[in-house]
């Protein structure tokens, strides 16, 4: 079975653009990088058999460890707040 090839950096700034997060030319390379690792770690999680593990017990309502936190999202700033702010 070959590899499949690698997401470049142009493949990525393209992809990104095309979902409405266009990229400045500086962090195409990074994206790309992040987008293989994450590629990478998916793979590896499609191989495992997960038949035989029952699925874990969670209740919304349950309240963290005391040594967890809770996290809440935070919307990014865009580009204009954010030299707004500045």
């Amino acid at each position: 079975m070959s590899a499949p090839e690698q997401l470049t950096p142009p493949e990525a700034a393209r992809w990104a653009a095309r979902s409405g997060l266009p990229l400045p030319e500086d962090r195409h390379r990074a994206v790309a990088a992040t987008a293989e690792h994450i590629h990478s770690v998916v793979a590896v999680l499609r191989e495992l058999d997960f038949a035989e593990t029952p699925p874990a017990h969670h209740h919304a309502d349950q309240e963290p460890h005391a040594d967890e936190k809770r996290h809440t999202y935070e919307k990014p700033h865009t580009h204009q707040e954010h030299h707004a702010a500045v």
